[in-house]
């Protein structure tokens, strides 16, 4: 296979601004069945009159009314056969190019075609079907530029990483992306590395998320790391520490508002209720989680529960009035940091107060 062009990010043509052709801005990128006609060619043309009164003109309403209605069952058939036909070459000139090589990524390894036609169109059914997630503030989010979106963490397997970049990307009016920083885990997992890079992931360091950020990406990250992700059920929606404050650093420099952003329901997927630390230590994972289902029941055990899901983004915090050498203040970093972290946090109660159900 034919390697793809590396766009860095000090090319003209950013990513986040960049379109396929024929798409408008702000429209979703997913893969969907072109729209045919509402009508036939002539459907919507008034029908004429035909002269001499109205008699006439009533005795012919039927018989018209009567071939509109054939016209526009054809024509609804005609418009449907074209859409799978559009829908089908679509889908042979992607191939064509995925062998050829003739597609973009970038210096990361991102590839903004596959995720969007491919990636985001595997994890929607689990988005919108499974989990039922529910978006709330999704404006809050800049319409252009870098921002930082900081969220909880939880969940034993993180799909609610996955879950929140489909929110950004399906429901974010600009059509943004969101581009996660994920554990050394990640990319040392086979498969995994591979599907990470090309979804826009990349390592948890502020090198990394510096230079996103100063490109114009949405940036998203998950300060409990596996603290979060692999807490035991009885302390579900109790956030844990938030590292050292790298991330509000990060944003100082970069001078990008920063976007809590509260998860509820990703919690209750995979109860963990016991952890195998030997194993784990075996395995060389941080843990290795006990659940009602998971091992006992095999396979089967895996499958997470379908819970609903609501992710809300707060009101952005601002940074850019900040001074650069801010970013070495360990106090204003304190603040900061307590002040997202509260945010999420009463968010999250708040949530969970207006939550009918686990389920519903």
């Amino acid at each position: 296979m034919a390697d793809a062009k590396v766009i860095p990010f000090d090319d003209d043509r950013s990513r986040a601004r960049r379109r396929p052709p024929g798409r408008a801005d702000g429209e979703a990128a997913a893969v969907r069945a072109l729209p045919g006609p509402q009508q036939g060619p002539q459907g919507s043309q008034a029908p004429e009159e035909v002269p001499g009164g109205g008699r006439e003109a009533g005795a012919d309403d039927a018989a018209r009314e009567a071939s509109g209605g054939d016209a526009g069952v054809e024509a609804g058939a005609g418009a449907a056969a074209g859409g799978w036909e559009r829908r089908l070459a679509g889908g042979l000139a992607f191939l064509r190019r995925r062998i050829t090589g003739d597609y973009e990524v970038d210096e990361f390894g991102y590839d903004e075609e596959l995720t969007d036609q491919v990636l985001m169109s595997l994890l929607r059914p689990l988005y919108e079907k499974y989990f039922r997630v529910e978006v709330k503030g999704v404006e809050n989010i800049p319409a252009e530029g870098g921002a930082l979106i900081v969220a909880n963490h939880s969940g034993t397997l993180p799909l609610d990483g996955l879950m929140m970049q489909v929110a950004v990307h399906d429901h974010h009016p600009a059509g943004r992306h969101l581009r996660l920083l994920a554990a050394d885990l990640v990319f040392v997992l086979p498969v995994v590395n591979e599907l990470a890079r090309k979804a826009g992931h990349t390592l948890a360091c502020a090198e990394d998320a510096e230079r996103l950020l100063r490109a114009g990406e949405i940036v998203g990250v998950m300060p409990e790391g596996f603290k979060g992700i692999g807490k035991p059920f009885g302390e579900r929606y109790k956030l844990q520490r938030f590292g050292r404050g790298g991330f509000v650093s990060t944003a100082l420099r970069a001078g990008v508002p920063i976007v809590p952003c509260s998860i509820v329901g990703a919690e209750e997927i995979y109860p963990m209720v016991g952890n195998a630390k030997t194993l784990a230590r075996l395995l060389g994972i941080p843990y290795f989680p006990l659940t009602p289902t998971f091992p006992w029941l095999g396979p089967l055990g895996a499958l997470p529960l379908p819970t609903k899901w609501t992710i809300q983004f707060g009101e952005p915090i601002p940074t850019d009035s900040f001074a650069p050498e801010a970013a070495e203040d360990p106090m204003l970093m304190f603040n900061l940091t307590d002040q997202v972290r509260e945010q999420i946090q009463h968010t999250l109660y708040k949530l969970l107060v207006q939550r009918r159900s686990v389920f519903f």
